[in-house]
Protein backbone atom coordinates (compact mmCIF):
# COMPACT_ATOMS: atom_id res chain seq x y z
CA UNK A 1 0.00 0.00 0.00
CA UNK A 2 1.81 3.30 -0.96
CA UNK A 3 1.48 6.14 1.62
CA UNK A 4 1.93 9.10 -0.09
CA UNK A 5 4.28 12.08 0.83
CA UNK A 6 2.40 14.32 2.36
CA UNK A 7 0.37 11.36 4.91
CA UNK A 8 3.90 10.17 5.88
CA UNK A 9 5.02 13.99 6.02
CA UNK A 10 2.24 14.54 8.79
CA UNK A 11 3.60 11.11 10.26
CA UNK A 12 7.22 12.29 10.29
CA UNK A 13 8.48 15.35 7.94
CA UNK A 14 11.59 14.99 6.21
CA UNK A 15 12.15 11.03 7.28
CA UNK A 16 14.07 9.24 4.33
CA UNK A 17 14.89 5.67 5.93
CA UNK A 18 12.45 3.31 7.45
CA UNK A 19 9.65 4.79 9.33
CA UNK A 20 8.22 3.28 12.34
CA UNK A 21 4.55 3.50 12.80
CA UNK A 22 2.09 1.84 14.77
CA UNK A 23 -1.00 0.29 12.09
CA UNK A 24 -4.37 -0.33 12.29
CA UNK A 25 -6.48 -2.12 9.28
CA UNK A 26 -9.84 -1.36 9.30
CA UNK A 27 -9.99 -0.41 12.74
CA UNK A 28 -8.55 -4.02 13.76
CA UNK A 29 -6.41 -5.30 16.13
CA UNK A 30 -7.37 -2.67 19.38
CA UNK A 31 -4.06 -3.16 20.48
CA UNK A 32 -1.76 -1.82 16.86
CA UNK A 33 0.73 -3.65 14.93
CA UNK A 34 4.58 -2.04 15.30
CA UNK A 35 6.17 -2.33 11.58
CA UNK A 36 8.19 -0.12 9.42
CA UNK A 37 6.74 2.10 6.39
CA UNK A 38 9.09 1.60 4.10
CA UNK A 39 10.53 4.65 1.46
CA UNK A 40 9.63 4.60 -2.05
CA UNK A 41 11.24 7.93 -3.32
CA UNK A 42 10.10 10.86 -3.06
CA UNK A 43 8.73 10.88 0.14
CA UNK A 44 6.79 8.37 -0.48
CA UNK A 45 6.55 5.29 1.67
CA UNK A 46 4.94 1.27 1.61
CA UNK A 47 3.09 -0.24 4.73
CA UNK A 48 3.39 -4.03 3.74
CA UNK A 49 0.77 -5.99 5.43
CA UNK A 50 2.14 -9.15 6.76
CA UNK A 51 -0.10 -12.11 6.80
CA UNK A 52 -1.07 -11.29 11.08
CA UNK A 53 -2.54 -7.95 9.78
CA UNK A 54 -4.83 -9.80 7.11
CA UNK A 55 -5.85 -12.74 8.65
CA UNK A 56 -7.11 -9.94 12.20
CA UNK A 57 -8.48 -7.04 9.86
CA UNK A 58 -9.90 -9.84 7.32
CA UNK A 59 -8.19 -8.67 4.32
CA UNK A 60 -6.53 -10.43 1.15
CA UNK A 61 -4.11 -8.94 -1.39
CA UNK A 62 -5.37 -6.48 -3.55
CA UNK A 63 -8.07 -5.33 -0.61
CA UNK A 64 -8.80 -1.68 -0.42
CA UNK A 65 -8.39 -1.09 3.54
CA UNK A 66 -8.65 1.67 5.92
CA UNK A 67 -5.09 2.50 7.37
CA UNK A 68 -4.60 4.58 10.77
CA UNK A 69 -0.95 4.99 11.00
CA UNK A 70 0.89 7.05 13.66
CA UNK A 71 4.54 7.28 14.73
CA UNK A 72 5.61 4.50 17.01
CA UNK A 73 7.51 6.73 19.90
CA UNK A 74 8.49 3.80 21.60
CA UNK A 75 10.94 2.23 18.58
CA UNK A 76 14.35 1.18 19.22
CA UNK A 77 16.75 0.01 16.73
CA UNK A 78 18.27 -3.15 16.24
CA UNK A 79 16.80 -6.81 16.22
CA UNK A 80 13.59 -7.20 18.19
CA UNK A 81 13.53 -11.37 17.93
CA UNK A 82 16.33 -13.39 18.56
CA UNK A 83 18.14 -15.58 15.51
CA UNK A 84 16.33 -18.75 15.35
CA UNK A 85 18.69 -21.26 15.72
CA UNK A 86 17.87 -22.90 12.66
CA UNK A 87 18.89 -19.82 11.01
CA UNK A 88 22.18 -19.15 12.94
CA UNK A 89 23.03 -23.08 12.30
CA UNK A 90 22.59 -22.15 8.20
CA UNK A 91 24.72 -18.78 8.09
CA UNK A 92 27.53 -20.96 9.84
CA UNK A 93 27.46 -23.49 6.94
CA UNK A 94 27.55 -20.38 4.26
CA UNK A 95 30.09 -18.58 4.87
CA UNK A 96 29.32 -16.19 1.77
CA UNK A 97 25.41 -15.86 3.44
CA UNK A 98 27.29 -14.85 6.74
CA UNK A 99 29.44 -12.20 5.24
CA UNK A 100 26.22 -10.85 3.49
CA UNK A 101 24.01 -10.76 6.71
CA UNK A 102 26.94 -8.66 7.94
CA UNK A 103 26.89 -6.22 6.14
CA UNK A 104 23.09 -6.02 6.07
CA UNK A 105 21.45 -2.52 7.31
CA UNK A 106 19.69 -3.08 10.66
CA UNK A 107 16.32 -2.66 10.07
CA UNK A 108 16.96 -5.40 7.09
CA UNK A 109 18.33 -7.89 9.22
CA UNK A 110 15.44 -6.77 11.87
CA UNK A 111 13.14 -7.14 9.36
CA UNK A 112 13.82 -11.02 8.10
CA UNK A 113 14.09 -12.12 12.34
CA UNK A 114 11.08 -10.78 12.65
CA UNK A 115 9.89 -12.93 9.80
CA UNK A 116 11.57 -15.87 10.49
CA UNK A 117 10.43 -15.89 13.86
CA UNK A 118 6.97 -15.87 12.83
CA UNK A 119 7.13 -19.34 11.24
CA UNK A 120 6.05 -22.13 12.76
CA UNK A 121 6.06 -25.27 10.76
CA UNK A 122 9.21 -27.41 10.12
CA UNK A 123 8.25 -27.18 6.30
CA UNK A 124 7.96 -23.47 6.54
CA UNK A 125 10.95 -22.75 8.52
CA UNK A 126 13.23 -25.21 5.84
CA UNK A 127 11.38 -23.53 2.99
CA UNK A 128 12.42 -19.89 3.86
CA UNK A 129 15.91 -21.38 5.42
CA UNK A 130 16.85 -22.56 1.85
CA UNK A 131 15.49 -19.18 0.20
CA UNK A 132 17.23 -16.68 2.62
CA UNK A 133 20.59 -18.48 2.70
CA UNK A 134 20.31 -18.60 -1.37
CA UNK A 135 19.68 -14.80 -1.70
CA UNK A 136 22.08 -13.83 1.05
CA UNK A 137 24.65 -16.05 -0.66
CA UNK A 138 24.25 -14.32 -4.37
CA UNK A 139 21.97 -15.94 -5.77
CA UNK A 140 19.58 -13.60 -7.64
CA UNK A 141 15.97 -14.08 -6.37
CA UNK A 142 12.87 -13.24 -4.45
CA UNK A 143 12.63 -13.30 -1.14
CA UNK A 144 10.09 -10.96 1.44
CA UNK A 145 8.77 -9.59 -1.45
CA UNK A 146 12.00 -8.22 -2.60
CA UNK A 147 14.30 -8.73 -5.26
CA UNK A 148 17.87 -9.85 -4.58
CA UNK A 149 21.03 -9.40 -6.13
CA UNK A 150 24.39 -10.45 -5.28
CA UNK A 151 23.52 -11.13 -1.50
CA UNK A 152 21.86 -7.62 -0.55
Amino acid sequence: MLVSASKAGAIRSDWRKPLPVLVRINGMPDKPFRTNLMPAGGGCFYLYLHGDMRRISGTEVGDRVRAELSLDTNYKNGPMHAMPPWFREGLRQSPSARSNWQVLSPSRQKEILRYLSRLESPDAKARNLKQVIAVLSGVEGRFMARDWKQGA
